[in-house]
Formats: C-alpha cells, sequence, structure tokens
C-alpha cells in the first residue's frame, strides 16, 4: 500500500476541496438541518455517501469510460438531475409564512421526515449531481493510474464516501444546533425560498 500514498494523497486533497465547495449536497443539508432537525440532516447525509458509492462503482466498472465517451448519455443525466433539482427548488419557493412569529411544536412535527425519506432525498441529489460525475471521471480517468489494482481504488472510494459522511455530518450537527434553527425558522418562508433560488440556479448551472 505504501507505493499508494502519493496517489492516495492527492485524491484526499481532491475530494476535500470538492466536497467542501458549494453544491447541492451542501445545499440540501443545510435544508435539512434547518427544517427538519438533526436526526433527518444526518440520515441526509448518510444518504449523500452512499451516492457517493453509485459513482465509484461505475467508475470500476469502466462505464465511467462510456460517459466520457458518450456526449449523448451525459447530456441525458444532465436534464435529469436539472430537473430534479429545479423542482425541489419549486417546492421550496411555493413555502408560506408560519402562524405567529415562533414556530410551534406541531408545525415542527409537521416537517418531520421518516429516516428512509430523508435518506433517499440525499442519495438522489448526490447521485444525479453532474458535478460528482465529472469530478470521478476525472479523477478515474486522470489522477488513479489503471495499473492501480481495483482492490486499491476500492479503497479510495470508500474513504471518500466515509470523509463525505463525517463532512456532512459535521455540517449537520453545527446547523441544527437550537440557536441556528431559531435564528432562520424567524423568517422560514423567506429562508426556503432563498434555498428555492440557489437550487433552481445550480439546476442551470448543472444544465449548461
Amino acid at each position: 500500500m505504501l507505493e499508494f500514498v502519493d496517489e492516495f494523497l492527492l485524491i484526499a486533497v481532491a475530494h476535500f476541496f470538492a466536497v467542501a465547495s458549494p453544491g447541492p449536497d451542501f445545499a440540501i443539508v443545510l435544508k435539512q438541518s434547518i427544517q427538519r432537525g438533526r436526526a433527518n440532516a444526518l440520515w441526509t447525509s448518510g444518504g449523500v455517501a452512499l451516492g457517493i458509492l453509485v459513482h465509484v462503482t461505475y467508475c470500476l466498472l469502466g462505464v465511467a469510460i462510456v460517459l466520457s465517451q458518450s456526449p449523448t448519455l451525459f447530456s441525458v443525466l444532465k436534464y435529469v438531475a436539472g430537473a430534479y433539482l429545479a423542482y425541489m427548488g419549486v417546492q421550496a419557493l411555493r413555502a408560506k409564512p408560519a402562524q405567529g412569529n415562533a414556530v410551534s411544536e406541531q408545525a415542527t412535527e409537521q416537517q418531520t421526515q421518516s429516516a428512509w425519506q430523508a435518506l433517499r432525498l440525499g442519495f438522489l441529489v448526490n447521485a444525479l449531481n453532474p458535478k460528482a460525475t465529472l469530478f470521478f471521471l476525472s479523477l478515474f480517468t486522470l489522477i488513479i493510474s489503471p495499473t492501480t489494482p481495483s482492490a486499491v481504488q476500492a479503497f479510495y472510494g470508500l474513504y471518500m464516501a466515509f470523509a463525505t459522511w463525517a463532512w456532512f455530518s459535521f455540517l449537520a450537527m453545527v446547523l441544527s444546533k437550537e440557536r441556528v434553527r431559531r435564528f432562520f425558522s424567524r423568517a422560514g418562508h423567506w429562508f426556503d425560498r432563498g434555498i428555492g433560488v440557489v437550487l433552481i440556479a445550480l439546476a442551470v448551472r448543472v444544465v449548461l
């Protein structure tokens, strides 16, 4: 394994900057943390990490080469991802003001979501993210050597999934603190609409 240390460090640094940059994953974890609370945000973070495994799997199977050589197939992926992000953005834009100045416990309960729904949301946002597809295409075709054993490449993938889960779980823990949620809840519908604008803008950027 020592001969692959340099390659692993390069991948780890590239992945850190990719996962820390604002994008659909960050937007959805932020939204879940404020609206749904810590538990749901953590499940969403887990879904994002599972989405990473999808990208790693098709790269290991050689589908990455097919995607990179087929503009039509990649365009279909872009439009599907853009439509999904735009749909979530429109749903957020339709948010209405809460009754009263504070968010009641009943209103909070109405916003709860099952663990499965939160996990699925995070998974779909990441798995359909062309930005992630481009990132893994570049990793597995330009940075990772073709002579690197599949087992080592799989280890890289597992590391990136774990690191992604750890990063977004950390964000979920911070953003779901009561003081942070209370701050955003004062004008919750405006926050929702702001996230909606961001998601729609990301959808347009994905397609273009």
